[in-house]
Order: C-alpha cells, then structure tokens, then sequence
C-alpha cells in the first residue's frame, strides 16, 4: 500500500490538502482498470498525456497506479518501438489515429525515470529498459542531419520530416531522461548522446530549421522547459513575449490571437519558471487558475475570455488536472518531481562537433 505523498501537493492559493485529493481521486477515477488514462471516459488516450497523468499519480503517491499505467504502455506498445497517436478511450483494439508521433513515444522515458525516482523501484526499471530503448530508437530515426527531430510516421509508415520545435523540445528532455536510466543501468548510449546534442543545439541556434508555429505559447516556453535553453538566454527568451501571452488572472494564452486561456499551457508555464528559479511567478500563474477548477476537483480545459467568456471546450481532462499536479509538486519540492524537470542530475548529451550542423 503506497503512502500519498500529499505534503507536497499543498499550495497557498492552489491547492489545499482536501482539494489535492480530490484532483488525485479524479485522476484515479478516470484511469481504467487496465491502466489506461484518458482525456476523460468515452474520449480518446494519447501517450504523452497518459503519461503526464501518470506521472501526477506518482507525484500524489499513487504508485501502483502509475505503475498500471506504464505496464499499459509496455503491453502495447508497436513492434516498432512506438504507439499510435490516439485510442478510443484508452482502448489498444481501436485506435483512431494511426499515425505515430515522435514526441509521444519518446516521452515515455521521462516517466519511466520519474517513477522509478518515486519509487525506488529497480525491477520496474529493469522491466521497462526494452521499452524505453525501443521508443528511443524509433524517435532517433527521426532524426534529420540538422539534429531536429520529424514530427511523426503516418499511419502507412511514411516519415514526415518537418519538425515541430515544442515536440523536439519535449524529446530533448527525454533524451536526457532516457540517458540518465541507460546511465542506471550501466549501459551507456553515446548514439543518444550525440542525438541529444545535435538536438538541444537545433533548439538553441536554428529556428529555420522547425516549423513556424511561434503562435502557440508552447514554442515559446518548451525550449526553456526542455532543458535546451538555460540561463540568461531562457530568462530573455520568456521576458521577450510574456505580455503576448499572459493574461494576468486568468492564465496563458494557448495560441495567438485567440482570446483564450488554456490550464496545461499556463500548469507548464508555471513549471518553466520554477525550472528558471523563478517560483514567485510560477506561484502567480498557478493561482490565476483556480476559475478553471470544476466543483469535482478537476479542471476545465479552458477559458473564453472576450465576447461569451466561457468555460471552452466544456471538458475535464486528466492531463490538465495532471500539470497542475506536477507543477504544484515542483514547488512543493517532490524531490522526483524536481530531479526530473530541474535537469540537474540528468546527462546533457555531447555538443556537435561543428556548431553549424
């Protein structure tokens, strides 16, 4: 029987000890008995969200759930290392989108290493190795000479090699995740060394070489919440855009023009400037929240803030109750929570030979 961690759930002006349980029981009770965590019942799953959501339940102390959901994940995973883009309510027989994203897969290593923090657990390691080296790999033959990652295979095996900067960004972070259990197990991985590398300086210093999609708030924090921008430059590059796509009280914009703010975008946000030392604020975002919580617990998706202002999509989903989590978390101090996303003790990977590839 797992104890909750709940201490580290409560925030001034988030999250109280009652309301942290609640949010944690919502997630419970969306997951299915087979570990599958959906957007919410009757919707689809996506392995990223899935596993953002497990990796909340971890934060909670909820670790045999967790566990269910990533033994989900290695029940059916490809044969070629990866998953589908979407399944019908977290059911593996009906898939609705068959293409294979590479950000979703690869993020199955910065779970994995979570868990295994929270838990402690080296035969779940152990079991999850051939996983995450087989979803490793089918990100890495994404991999294009400039270091960017293509965003995904379709569902006839095609490779489509334009790059999404926030999916490369989230794969950065795996990577580094992905080296730090090869590292564990003492199997070392100089190819993903070198792929990490050539990514983060893709990230960094090559903005041609991604789609342009600076209209999403997502590329513009993903880089810092990746770990490939740190430092002086991450502080600069928040500061640049922050009255674009912050809206005090309320939260983040999602997409520009769009009046509307969105509760992942904003737990994120809040998580990039806990990553950037910056807790006060992320403190400030994360209480701008509080209209998005539903009377269960859980949290709206987001918010309409001209014209009808309106809670839009009319959806509670797990991966939103889920970032709230782990960015409460974050502050809070859980210290798997904090070695995962502060970067500290995570490989950096090895820089190009030629700052021009």
């Amino acid at each position: 029987m797992t104890t909750p961690r709940t201490e580290h759930l409560v925030l001034p002006g988030v999250l109280t000890a009652e309301e942290a349980a609640e949010t944690v029981a919502g997630i419970l009770a969306t997951q299915r008995e087979d570990g599958a965590i959906p957007w919410f019942r009757g919707h689809h799953l996506d392995p990223w969200d899935h596993i953002e959501a497990a990796m909340a339940l971890d934060a909670a102390g909820e670790d045999e759930a967790a566990a269910r959901a990533y033994a989900w994940l290695l029940r059916h995973q490809n044969e070629d290392g990866s998953w589908y883009a979407a399944y019908h309510d977290g059911d593996p027989d009906r898939p609705t989108d068959r293409s294979r994203e590479s950000n979703f897969c690869a993020y199955a290593a910065v779970g994995v290493w979570h868990h295994f923090l929270a838990t402690g657990d080296e035969a779940f390691l152990d079991r999850m190795w051939p996983m995450v080296y087989a979803a490793v790999e089918f990100t890495l033959r994404l991999q294009r000479p400039g270091g960017q990652i293509g965003w995904k295979r379709e569902a006839d095996g095609t490779p489509v090699t334009d790059a999404l900067l926030t999916g490369s960004s989230s794969i950065h972070h795996a990577l580094r995740c992905a080296l730090a259990i090869a590292d564990e197990r003492e199997e070392p991985q100089p190819d993903w060394e070198l792929a990490a590398g050539a990514l983060a300086h893709a990230v960094r210093s090559h903005p041609e070489r991604f789609l342009d999609k600076n209209h999403y708030s997502m590329d513009w924090y993903y880089p810092v919440l990746g770990g490939a921008i740190t430092g002086p430059e991450a502080k600069a590059r928040i500061e640049e855009r922050w009255d674009e796509f912050v809206v005090p009280g309320l939260g983040v914009r999602c997409v520009l023009p769009n009046p509307w703010v969105t509760g992942g975008e904003s737990c994120e946000l809040a998580l990039t400037l806990w990553v950037m030392g910056e807790s006060d604020r992320a403190l400030e975002i994360l209480q701008s929240l509080a209209h998005l919580r539903a009377p269960d617990g859980m949290y709206w998706t987001g918010y309409v803030f001209e014209g009808e202002r309106a809670i839009w999509p009319e959806e509670r989903t797990s991966w939103t109750a889920g970032s709230l989590l782990l960015a409460v978390a974050a502050l809070g101090g859980d210290e798997a929570t904090t070695a995962v996303f502060g970067g500290e003790r995570l490989p950096s990977g090895l820089a190009p030979d030629c700052c021009e590839r």
